[in-house]
């Protein structure tokens, strides 16, 4: 069973925009803070071109070929420079001025910045890696050098930063509206779910096979859906069911609230919401659910874990309001006992490649060491942004096969260090983070709004699955993952707080 965006169809604006966080910006009035009918119809054809942008980005391969790079790269800055012509059409300020997010901004622009040293031409000869100077020599006449070892990888990688970063800034302005965050979270889940219910239906139907194309690292019935393989789909199919969760807690919260009296009516009052309302969440959750663990991926479900860990504490430290204490923990036993059960009848796979495998991947253990002493090799300047697959050859040596080619760092971390160096590697890392902690204090201050909380919980799920595999280098995964946070941080903050510029 799939659920669609029409059967999440959010309420109207609930209690979210009345809770009151103290802070030192200035409250505006009831009229400032209702948006015109004709500014929120702007807003909402926005969000749904925005959302069906982040339909389109798992459909060509999780969006990690050139192609979609480029159409990604056109499409959400496209919509970010209509935003921002739409507002001076309309003589309206940013929803989210851009001085509420002040500290990752110029982290991110300083970041840019050196991003762009690295790949210019004009800076010193010594501070451009010695590969120019020995293309020179062999080639027998000048070449321009830089810090990059490869200015168009560079280039690639910029310009994927630079999408992700835009699609971040059009979901914080957009979401602020609550009912719009609430929209764009259910219209996340039910993409997610779509591609989970294909995934499963292709892996029975043409195994081996990524729609119409031949899968060449396709493992027999594990389930990948358009992703090229079944772990980077897993940590898309892990966004998908924390959103769920999150959204099944919202549900129950909101429907039990005002219910009183003996425990068997309250049971009652919960069955009765499960069967009518919960019905297309608990059935998006469930396919999901189980598209996840047909990956086989022990990183993408233990980080899947992970994040459903810190959406339980999350809500369960947010809990002031008659929704009791007790009722969060009697939905979130019985969902622990519905997962629990889905994973004894599904779980198989992974059971099987633990049998076989172990937990761990010793092989990645000597990547992870070649790519530290690459990084400690040039510790301050890096080898240029999101140039691993050309430093890599130069640092490999008989601890690792021969068989094997790496792309890629599979720790997104490490990767973010070797190519940027030991300064700005982590500025970019601290970008990121720095609103993942706003949204994290927006669940446990927001007593109303699942938003903060559900943008939190991917957040670290991804955070954990990116000390393993590549995850947030893939775009359909990081352009999600900024949309989500982007709302986490614009619902992070009372609607009775002007964030306007």
């Amino acid at each position: 069973m799939r659920a669609d965006a029409s059967s999440l169809a959010p309420h109207a604006r609930s209690l979210s925009d009345q809770d009151y966080i103290g802070a030192s910006t200035a409250r505006v009035s009831a009229a400032d803070r209702l948006p015109t009918k004709s500014s929120d119809r702007t807003e909402r054809a926005l969000l749904w071109a925005f959302i069906a942008g982040l339909a389109w980005c798992p459909f060509w391969f999780g969006s990690n070929v050139l192609l979609a790079w480029g159409i990604n790269a056109v499409l959400f800055p496209g919509l970010v420079v209509i935003y921002e012509l739409s507002l001076l059409i309309r003589r309206k300020p940013h929803a989210v001025a851009v001085g509420q997010i002040r500290l990752p901004a110029v982290l991110f622009i300083v970041v840019v910045l050196w991003i762009l040293t690295q790949n210019a031409t004009w800076t010193p000869g010594w501070m451009h890696h010695p590969i120019w100077q020995m293309a020179a020599d062999a080639l027998g006449r000048p070449v321009e050098g830089s810090i990059s070892v490869n200015r168009e990888l560079t280039s690639l990688a910029l310009l994927r930063l630079i999408t992700a970063a835009s699609v971040f800034w059009l979901a914080m302005q957009i979401c602020r509206d609550a009912s719009r965050a609430r929209l764009l979270l259910q219209s996340v889940a039910a993409i997610i779910c779509a591609y989970a219910a294909y995934g499963l239906v292709a892996a029975w139907l043409t195994p081996g096979r990524i729609l119409w194309f031949k899968n060449p690292y396709a493992k027999n019935w594990l389930v990948n859906s358009t992703f090229v393989n079944p772990d980077s789909f897993s940590a898309y199919a892990g966004i998908g069911f924390v959103l769920f969760c999150g959204l099944i807690l919202r549900l129950y919260r909101n429907e039990l609230t005002a219910v009183g009296g003996s425990m068997q009516f309250r049971i009652a009052s919960f069955i009765e919401v499960t069967g009518q309302k919960g019905v297309a969440l608990l059935a998006g959750g469930v396919v999901t659910l189980i598209a996840l663990l047909q990956t086989g991926s022990r990183g993408g479900i233990a980080a899947t874990a992970f994040g459903l860990c810190v959406l339980g504490t999350l809500t369960l430290r947010r809990r002031k309001q008659p929704f009791a204490q007790s009722d969060v923990i009697i939905v979130v036993i019985v969902g622990a006992l519905l997962v629990g059960a889905i994973f004894l009848i599904f779980g198989d796979v992974v059971f099987g490649k633990i049998s076989r495998e172990g937990v761990g991947d010793l092989g990645r253990i000597g990547l992870y060491v070649i790519t530290m002493r690459s990084i400690l090799a040039v510790p301050w300047f890096g080898y240029g942004y999101g140039t691993f697959a050309d430093v890599f050859p130069m640092f490999r040596d008989q601890s690792m096969g021969t068989l094997e080619t790496w792309t890629q760092a599979h720790d997104t971390y490490l990767e973010a260090f070797q190519g940027l160096g030991l300064i700005f590697g982590p500025m970019l890392v601290a970008a990121v983070a720095v609103p993942v902690w706003r949204c994290v204090k927006g669940a446990a201050t927001r007593q109303m709004n699942e938003t903060p909380c559900v943008a939190a919980a991917v957040a670290f799920l991804l955070g954990a699955h990116a000390l393993v595999d590549f995850t947030l280098q893939l775009q359909a995964i990081a352009i999600t993952f900024m949309a989500l946070l982007g709302a986490g941080v614009a619902q992070s903050d009372s609607s009775r707080l002007t964030l306007a510029d």
